[in-house]
């Protein structure tokens, strides 16, 4: 079982201009909403809520404490940043039902080394970097591992309907999806393309300078007539 992430919030009066008051006390406004429940501003202390977001990213699940009693699980949907600091602005956070599904984009993580890649003779290339899955909170997963040491030839490649994440977890993206491929390594041919280009560049000005003279000794011609 997964530990718990738990985070203690209080009601927040302060909205608009104002919650740069709290900042500046290291408190970070947060707003808590859900189908099932009434949104509410909160306030998290800053350092916890670092902590918290650390572990947690957007696909764990998050116990508050409000002070109320009652049982709040949370998942993080929007954090906001102040752009030159990085400091947090403002935390979304969704309260969901642990009896029903929802939908998550949970990341790749690659695990294992192709041997053709370590040896130098195959090039690993990225596709999808997320996965969007439907499942229940007490099955989510933090992240989808990959393991890519299977990959040992050239053209090798997994694609989403190679992932096997059991009968609790609904995929939903695409099965046809690339995840991974191997490629040849490419040459280098840029070097060799260069003096094939200077020489093209020459022929051209050379030629339009024949038909310039060629047109002006016409004109002169002309003008002797």
């Amino acid at each position: 079982m997964a530990e718990e992430i738990l985070l203690s919030v209080k009601p927040r009066a302060i909205v608009g201009k104002q919650v740069r008051a709290l900042r500046r006390e290291g408190w970070i406004p947060v707003s808590v909403y859900g189908a099932h429940v009434q949104a509410s501003n909160m306030q998290a202390d800053e350092r916890s809520l670092r902590f918290v977001l650390g572990k947690a990213g957007y696909n764990r699940l998050i116990r508050l404490d409000t002070g109320d009693g009652q049982p709040h699980i949370v998942i993080a949907r929007e954090i906001q940043r102040e752009p030159i600091s990085g400091k947090f602005w403002h935390v979304d956070f969704m309260e969901i039902s642990l009896t029903e599904k929802m939908q998550v984009d949970v990341p790749i993580v690659f695990k294992g080394t192709s041997p053709i890649v370590k040896s130098g003779n195959g090039l690993l290339i990225h596709g999808l970097e997320q996965i969007s899955i439907r499942v229940l909170p007490t099955d989510l997963i933090p992240e989808i591992d990959v393991d890519i040491s299977g990959l040992q030839n050239i053209n090798d490649s997994l694609h989403v309907s190679d992932l096997q994440l059991g009968a609790k977890i609904e995929i939903l993206t695409s099965p046809d999806e690339l995840i991974a491929k191997i490629i040849p390594v490419k040459e280098e041919v840029v070097a060799a393309e260069a003096p094939v280009v200077t020489a093209e560049v020459e022929v051209v000005g050379k030629g339009k300078k024949e038909e310039e003279g060629a047109a002006e000794g016409e004109t002169k011609a002309e003008a002797k007539k």
